[in-house]
């Protein structure tokens, strides 16, 4: 499927939706209303088969946070990238850790270094960090480093 035809696709399921241009995949961005019920159909449609979340990371861009899911299909071989814009003030989102597995620890990771609350996810806690860290969330712009004094 090129492109083109995933755009629209994409486009006939969730009119709302809309892109990015430029670069060599597919960046959707999407809403925290409908993400669960995208994601879901992303996996199960035959056309698309994404059966493989191969990454998932957070952006700080300050003013909000941005989730962004990157999205393969191993039998059609294509990509997309899902992103999905949040409150920095209140960074919540769905998991998708019931559709993806590797979403739990990625989801783990984002939590504890951006503070993103995954709702229903079945072990949000830290992965990395030791104990103490909660709510410190080290990624994030607004992070005060008291020994290397670094202001962003």
């Amino acid at each position: 499927m090129t492109n083109e035809e995933l755009k629209a696709k994409l486009t006939e399921w969730h009119p709302e939706a809309s892109f990015e241009e430029g670069g060599e995949w597919v960046n959707l961005v999407s809403t925290t209303g409908n993400l669960l019920s995208l994601m879901q159909q992303l996996r199960q449609e035959p056309s698309l088969s994404f059966d493989y979340l191969f990454c998932l990371t957070c952006v700080d861009f300050k003013t909000q946070l941005t989730m962004v899911y990157h999205l393969t299909s191993t039998t059609l071989r294509h990509k997309l990238v899902v992103k999905v814009k949040l409150d920095p003030k209140q960074p919540e989102v769905e998991t998708v850790s019931a559709i993806w597995r590797t979403a739990e620890f990625l989801e783990r990771e984002v939590y504890e270094m951006f503070g993103v609350n995954f709702l229903h996810h079945p072990d949000l806690r830290l992965l990395i960090l030791p104990d103490g860290w909660e709510g410190k969330n080290p990624m994030r712009k607004d992070y005060e480093d008291p020994v290397n004094m670094i202001k962003l």
